[in-house]
């Protein structure tokens, strides 16, 4: 979710990364959300701030247009409690490449995207069946570049949960609901699903698979947007990883292919 988010702003939050007190040296690996659409339910910890960005490439194609997008996803996490963290997210910067297959005239587009914040709960761990369980709560804002600011507030709840099925593999499932705003300016409210299959084949180096609905909507409000993506991570150390990923979308209401590679890292 989109928050304009120029050069200066990028220094700040790079300087909060390295001011704000260090937790143990002992505590679990990194564990982003990103890249994937289904998060996790592990919040960072309390003191500690954890940054996840990186570079989207999207192509979309149809009769009338042929599009490119680049796109600049970040998420800033602040724990405040063991349980508890801040969240502040965006799309950042996106520039778009359209082109008009018929006459071959070519435009390209560039601006911020609007931002959200809010928070994430951990409610529990793990026990036996019961999955591990989380609450995101956070809303969009219209602070975004005036051709791609959405319309006043909009709030979203997310229950990402988890299981650790043995053997190195695990599942996630996020279900969730939203609401937005469309062209003419009403007011619509949308579902997400997203379920991930996880393999950890060493310490270092993790793979997933991930069918996910991003968007549950009518037609007259853009539809059903559905995805599948797979992809990999590669933990430097403790405190940073790195990750790729690819994207199918199912349908036409999403990008044909994506491309994704970012980087996280926490203090």
């Amino acid at each position: 979710m989109p928050m304009p988010l120029r050069p200066s702003s990028c220094a700040c939050l790079l300087a909060g990364l390295l001011s704000f007190p260090a937790a143990h040296a002992d505590d679990d690996a990194i564990n982003p959300d990103r890249p994937n659409v289904a998060n996790s339910s592990q919040v960072v910890g309390a003191r500690r701030v954890q940054l996840e960005t990186g570079v989207q490439w999207d192509r979309e194609r149809d009769d009338d247009a042929h599009v490119r997008t680049l796109t600049t996803p970040t998420l800033l996490r602040i724990g405040l409690s063991d349980a508890l963290e801040l969240r502040v997210e965006t799309t950042g910067r996106t520039i778009a490449h359209a082109s008009d297959p018929a006459t071959g005239a070519h435009t390209v587009s560039a601006g911020w995207a609007d931002g959200a914040a809010g928070v994430k709960w951990h409610l529990g761990d793990q026990d036996g069946m019961r999955p591990a369980v989380g609450l995101i709560a956070e809303a969009a804002l219209p602070t975004g570049s005036a051709a791609l600011r959405g319309t006043g507030f909009r709030p979203s709840l997310d229950v990402p949960a988890e299981w650790d099925l043995g053997s190195d593999w695990s599942l996630g499932v996020m279900p969730g609901v939203g609401r937005d705003g469309d062209d003419a300016g009403s007011h619509y409210t949308y579902g997400v699903l997203a379920a991930s299959l996880g393999k950890a084949f060493s310490e270092r180096l993790h793979g997933f698979a991930e069918v996910a609905a991003p968007q549950i909507a009518r037609a007259a409000h853009g539809g059903t947007q559905s995805v599948l993506d797979a992809g990999a991570s590669w933990l430097v150390n403790r405190d940073c990883q790195l990750d790729a990923m690819v994207v199918h979308g199912l349908n036409r209401n999403v990008p044909g292919l994506s491309l994704a590679f970012g980087m996280s890292v926490r203090r």
